[in-house]
């Protein structure tokens, strides 16, 4: 796909691999869509890009509620006449072994990296079945492909997406509506220290050792490079 003017939502974009996203694909000349619960920081970002003149709009959403996905897919749709790209970036890990990882918080995670994804492809199918197609990248991880202890929860529900992201692939091609898995390794943001947690696991960490983590701006390119090449499955290292 060429990204020049091509409209682009991207969840998760007020930090880390959305917020690297979002500024590679405007300064690529796509038109962004931010989407994030922080108003206030979409709102900083935005006027940056603005200052570029980049095209970026700001849509505040809370990715675990439906009736803001919706809105959000409706608000894109209405400014512009199409929806292109989505890329289902936001997400929250939590930490915790099998034995005893807390239920209500493997529950809000799963809300927010599963849910919320399939919420918003059955959002936005409909307004790409009215423009002949479109893709969407949905950003799972590599630990889905490893077995790694205190971090189940978080794979589990990566390992979701990409279940639903196989599937979705087969039902939707012959209306031209593509979809890739993107799996990021380990990448160099705030995304561990934002993993909710409890009093028993905030003793927990997740498993050390192993090459340096990516940067955003190195997951970023990937998932710009899966955008013009459409892979099923887009990794780090090819």
């Amino acid at each position: 796909m060429d990204i020049q003017d091509k409209v682009v939502i991207i969840t998760g974009a007020s930090g880390g691999i959305g917020l690297a996203t979002t500024r590679l694909f405007a300064e690529a000349g796509a038109k962004v869509a931010l989407a994030a619960r922080s108003a206030d920081t979409l709102t900083t970002i935005v006027n940056e890009l603005h200052e570029q003149h980049r095209e970026a709009i700001a849509v505040p959403t809370d990715m675990r509620n439906k009736d803001a996905i919706e809105a959000l897919v409706d608000s894109v749709f209405q400014q512009y006449g199409r929806i292109d790209i989505l890329i289902n970036n936001a997400g929250q890990t939590v930490l915790g072994n099998v034995a005893d990882v807390d239920i209500d918080q493997f529950r809000q995670i799963f809300e927010l990296n599963v849910l919320g994804p399939v919420e918003a492809m059955q959002a936005i199918i409909p307004k790409m079945r009215q423009n002949g197609g479109g893709l969407i990248i949905n950003v799972s991880s590599i630990v889905t492909k490893m077995h790694l202890p205190a971090i189940s929860a978080y794979a589990a529900t990566k390992a979701a997406l990409n279940m639903i992201s196989d599937t979705a692939r087969e039902e939707l091609a012959s209306e031209n509506i593509r979809i890739t898995t993107m799996l990021p390794r380990a990448t160099a943001t705030n995304f561990g220290k934002n993993s909710l947690a409890t009093p028993k696991t905030n003793q927990l960490r997740p498993p050390q050792g192993g090459p340096e983590p990516d940067s955003a701006e190195a997951v970023a390119q990937k998932i710009l490079e899966a955008a013009h090449n459409e892979p099923h499955k887009q990794y780090m290292d090819r």
